[in-house]
């Protein structure tokens, strides 16, 4: 892939900038918005990739601990207030993505409890199957109360 070759983004996905600042170095991350569903994506380039030419996996964890947050964010009104940071996260790698392949992720909210969130998610690459990704996540404080204190919350 060579600079300015990289496909454009697919019709519908817009730049998303949440995430903190790890996430705005290592994206950009894309969203997608239609109806009840709601999809996170990432074009692979060059910084991504492990020395096969592949997305490297702890960059797909990172898009999939993203997803699985703004799934449960979209589906629930009463989550999305809340800051949910990760207590499990179980990836299957099911195929390779390679560079300059996109990514993009969706899933469904399983179930909530008063203190856990229970979320899957599948993410393709190129519309082929690469990552089936499922999580557990705290139901912290809420968003405001933490940027109001301008830090995370230490749990």
């Amino acid at each position: 892939m060579t600079a300015g070759a990289a496909p454009p983004i697919p019709a519908g996905f817009e730049a998303f900038e949440m995430g903190g600042p790890f996430m705005a170095v290592n994206g950009p991350l894309f969203k997608r918005r239609r109806g009840g569903e709601f999809a996170l994506g990432l074009r692979i380039e060059p910084r991504h990739v492990n020395p096969m030419a592949h997305l490297h996996g702890g960059m797909m964890a990172s898009f999939c601990d993203m997803l699985l947050v703004l799934v449960a964010h979209h589906q629930s009104e009463t989550l999305r207030a809340h800051f949910m940071p990760t207590v499990s996260l179980q990836l299957d790698y099911l195929a390779p993505a390679p560079l300059g392949c996109w990514i993009e992720g969706g899933g469904q909210l399983l179930r909530t409890t008063r203190s856990l969130a229970f979320v899957q998610a599948l993410v393709t690459a190129d519309g082929q199957p690469c990552v089936r990704a499922s999580g557990v996540l705290k139901i912290g404080p809420l968003i405001d109360e933490v940027v109001a204190r301008g830090r995370a919350p230490s749990s």
